[in-house]
């Protein structure tokens, strides 16, 4: 007697064989697949930092359980199509770090990735809807729509398509064999519907929020094939994801409603055994909690709410970028992770690598996460200051250039660590430390008339003819032969030490200040001391 597994599709028939000619049917096991997660945006614009979350969530989840991590882009509705943003959705991840194994870039054994490019395959799944009773055709035209809904608001009641309105309207329900052989024939205008039943529940269980029931009685028959013959969102969505053998759907909240209608279509495909967990994330909302976050909450508050740079192709107007503004991309990830999920402990600074092993879908929050513009600004800090300073200097090397200063990869990482840990972002790098690079042309008012008085120009004048008798100017030189001279003078060190920074920096605060001046170098120190006087006065 041998008991065995035989593999069919996704099943496990497990058999039982008592003799070489018999055997017999003992039990279905479902097989486990692997996990296989997809990102579809539709490209009508910049992504939402919302998208990103998304994104992130999708990615996480997948490299936790050792699965695939997909871009699909849904561009059926080309109406909305932006150019452009196709490119920006596959630049905006790749800045994050979010590696896709399957796209339209990378390629896969379940292409296209683009719906534009599948529209071949879905025909067949609406006629197959048709074929079993689970859809129909509508010839209503647009006007006879309108007269529908307006009579149904007139009697309060809900103006939608559905079980009680379709038998008054114009489809294959309501019309005869016949009549609806001859629009065929005759090319009339229809839509395909799905067929709800009528007084049935539909029950699902999110991987978030729980069991979620809805009545069919609230739910409307909703177009699967326009009249153009292109599928709407909800039977590609279906249609690709079984087909591309996804396991789980985790994706924001508004599709929320349309789940319900989603299970049904998996349900009368025949797929409602393969059909991938769903998982619907809470919104990001405004900092003071009341509503979804938008593009106008970042342009009053002053924060970027897309991850990259975006002009408009319309109007031309340009909508600011976290790369742009400054932002590292692992301190995006890490302050997006925590908006709407919950560790297990109190950590709250991540490696991409420590959030994809901490990452669980049963943490994430039903409620939605209110965005915090200094808390980004706070991630955006540890990170910058945890960084290589060799690091930090490459990344605004462009900048340094652009501006046109000439100075060197050594020179730069030092400027880059004196200076990093008083800065929130890296473009600020060069706003506080410009002087390393070029001589100052103004110099802060209010020092100049709190400190810059008296006899302070002549004593600045003698220190740097003292400075220029030093035969070494590293900064524990600097220092000593500093106090010397206020000893010799009889001030106190530190009425003379801001007059000093301000002569050479023309700033009041900044790093070190003995430090500062090893780093640029005696003969720069000396002159600026010398021709601030004069500049001062002048001013």
């Amino acid at each position: 007697m041998l008991c065995a597994i035989q593999k069919y599709g996704n099943y496990r028939i497990v058999v039982l064989s008592l003799t070489k000619s018999k055997t017999y049917f003992c039990g279905v096991l479902l097989m486990d697949r692997k996990v296989r997660v997809r990102f579809a945006p539709s490209p009508t614009g910049p992504l939402h930092i919302g998208g990103v979350r998304t994104a992130l969530y999708n990615y996480l989840f997948a490299k936790k359980h050792g699965g695939d991590f997909i871009l699909r882009i849904e561009d059926t509705d080309q109406k909305r199509f932006v150019p452009g943003a196709e490119d920006y959705i596959n630049e905006s991840l790749e800045w994050l770090g979010l590696k896709l194994d399957e796209g339209v870039r990378q390629g896969g054994n379940y292409g296209p990735y683009k719906q534009s490019e599948r529209m071949s395959i879905y025909r067949q799944y609406a006629d197959q809807l048709i074929a079993s009773g689970h859809a129909y055709y509508a010839f209503d035209t647009s006007e006879e729509l309108e007269e529908m809904r307006a009579k149904l608001e007139a009697a309060k009641m809900s103006a939608k398509y559905d079980a009680t309105s379709r038998m008054n309207m114009k489809n294959s329900l309501s019309l005869s064999q016949d009549e609806v052989n001859k629009r065929l024939e005759n090319g009339d205008p229809y839509v395909i519907r799905i067929k709800l039943p009528r007084n049935e529940e539909v029950r699902f269980q999110d991987e978030v929020r729980g069991w979620v029931v809805v009545h069919t009685n609230q739910m409307d028959d909703k177009v699967l094939l326009k009249q153009d013959g292109l599928p709407t969102y909800h039977l590609a969505n279906i249609v690709d994801d079984h087909l591309m053998e996804i396991t789980h759907v985790i994706r924001g909240e508004e599709w929320l409603p349309s789940a319900p209608l989603h299970v049904l279509l998996y349900r009368y495909l025949g797929w409602e055994d393969t059909m991938p967990k769903l998982a619907h994330l809470s919104l990001l909302l405004k900092p003071d909690g009341k509503g979804k976050l938008s593009k106008r909450d970042g342009d009053r508050l002053g924060f970027p709410v897309f991850p990259l740079q975006w002009t408009d192709p319309k109007t031309g107007e340009v909508s600011a970028g976290y790369r742009e503004s400054g932002y590292l991309p692992s301190a995006v990830i890490n302050m997006l992770a925590l908006l709407g999920w919950h560790p297990s402990d109190n950590q709250e600074l991540f490696t991409l690598e420590e959030l994809v092993q901490a990452f669980s879908i049963e943490k994430v929050s039903k409620s939605g996460a209110k965005f915090d513009a200094d808390k980004a600004k706070w991630f955006n800090n540890r990170y910058l200051q945890a960084m290589d300073d060799a690091e930090l200097a490459e990344l605004i090397r462009p900048m340094i250039d652009e501006k046109g200063w000439e100075t060197t990869d050594e020179y730069l990482v030092k400027v880059v660590s004196m200076v990093k840990e008083k800065v929130n972002f890296a473009p600020e790098i060069l706003e506080v430390s410009e002087y390393f690079f070029t001589t100052p042309t103004s110099y802060d008012e209010k020092v100049v008339n709190k400190k810059w008085k008296g006899d302070t120009p002549n004593i600045i004048a003698e220190l740097a003819d003292v400075f220029d008798g030093l035969a070494s100017f590293d900064a524990d030189a600097i220092q000593a032969r500093f106090s010397a001279f206020a000893e010799e003078k009889e001030v106190s060190p530190g009425s003379i030490m801001q007059p000093l920074r301000l002569s050479v920096s023309g700033m009041g605060g900044g790093p070190p200040i003995f430090d500062m001046l090893e780093l640029l170098g005696k003969e720069t120190v000396v002159q600026r001391m010398k021709s601030a006087n004069a500049s001062i006065l002048a001013s």
